[in-house]
């Protein structure tokens, strides 16, 4: 069974993903899910994606293939990885959950020299539109977005969504419930179950 990378977000650790672990039920499946500490959203985005690949490299060598899940903050953190790190090639399904791939009206007044990562989230951010530009590089990933319209960390909620791909509104009220609500862990847990 193909390994599974989590990534969490901004404010989080891995334990956000506790339920979704508890849910897929595959205990045989190995998983990764790192801490990438970000301070309070001062470490740049790319800085994390290279922490990240550091961490894969670890556990997974250079050669072994991955599935990867993205919360947050840290479907950026894997985009980027996937994109700039060559992740791509080595990615056979990329999850993203409510991502701000598009940018997000809650960061459009943090200060860049302050607080770089959560700055890199801003709508038309260098960072974003740079991944963007390039974004046939997932063309190789299968891609999957899931979003909450009623979002307000990644605002408008309809807008995390990846230039590639399945794309699923899912049924909650929260950003949060993207990763505790048992409606959205049964859809990516059925998701991430798929051979």
């Amino acid at each position: 069974m193909i390994p599974l990378v989590l990534v969490h977000g901004l404010w989080d650790r891995p334990r956000v993903f506790h339920r979704l672990i508890q849910a897929l039920d595959q205990p045989q499946r190995d998983l990764l899910a790192p801490h990438l500490p970000h301070g309070l959203g001062d470490v740049p985005l790319r800085e994390l994606a290279q922490r990240l690949d550091e961490q894969i490299r670890h556990r997974f060598g250079t050669d072994t293939n991955v599935d990867l899940l993205g919360f947050s903050m840290g479907g950026i953190i894997g985009r980027i990885w996937l994109q700039d790190f060559g992740g791509a090639a080595r990615t056979r399904r990329f999850f993203s959950v409510g991502s701000p791939h598009q940018g997000t009206i809650t960061a459009q007044a943090i200060p860049r020299l302050l607080l770089a990562g959560a700055a890199d989230m801003k709508i038309g951010s260098q960072l974003l539109h740079h991944l963007h530009r390039r974004s046939n590089q997932l063309s190789p990933v299968e891609c999957h977005s899931f979003f909450c319209r009623w979002d307000l960390m990644v605002c408008p909620g309809w807008k995390a969504v990846l230039p590639e791909g399945s794309i699923q509104d899912m049924p909650v009220w929260t950003h949060h419930q993207l990763m505790s609500h048992p409606n959205a862990l049964r859809i990516i847990g059925k998701a991430l179950k798929q051979p």
